[in-house]
């Protein structure tokens, strides 16, 4: 008898870029479930602003079964990777959706289009994402960057 295959759609409520998402949930969430014989991660996606900057991502997962025990191994594999507040879980064979997620999320814009020549001259925005990184060890982490265009 052939399994229909199920899928669970994560929406991971951080604003991070494509290649860090799968570096950050995807990647690691698909090593775990392949570990447990539960599945895979099969996709992902970004939702963009009008302006370009991420509003979230999603992380779709091909399940062998949706039950309360594959859902569990998802979620707290995905809260033991870092994920905020206003997180979904989204299981289509019952039509229903879990919150999850403990992270707070810290946005900062650096203007690159009003401050003085000199300014931009002297400063150098890698070294701001660095030294956010190294500062927040222990408390925090830097996940992913944008760059806009101001």
């Amino acid at each position: 008898m052939e399994v229909e295959t199920q899928f669970i759609v994560v929406t991971i409520n951080a604003r991070i870029q494509p290649m860090h998402r799968s570096e950050i949930y995807e990647d690691p969430l698909d090593v775990i479930l392949a570990k447990n014989a539960a599945g895979e991660v099969s996709g992902g996606g970004t939702l963009q602003s009008q302006t370009g900057e991420i509003e979230y991502c999603d992380v779709e997962i091909q399940v062998n079964n949706s039950n309360d025990e594959t859902v569990e191994l998802i979620k707290s594999s995905l809260e033991k990777m870092g994920v905020p507040k206003g997180s979904k879980i989204k299981i289509e064979a019952t039509n229903s959706e879990i919150e999850f997620g403990s992270l707070e999320g810290l946005a900062i814009y650096l203007n690159s289009t009003d401050l003085d020549a000199e300014a931009y001259e002297n400063s150098d925005s890698n070294h701001v994402y660095s030294e956010l990184d190294r500062l927040t060890q222990g408390t925090g982490k830097v996940y992913s960057y944008w760059q806009g265009s101001t």
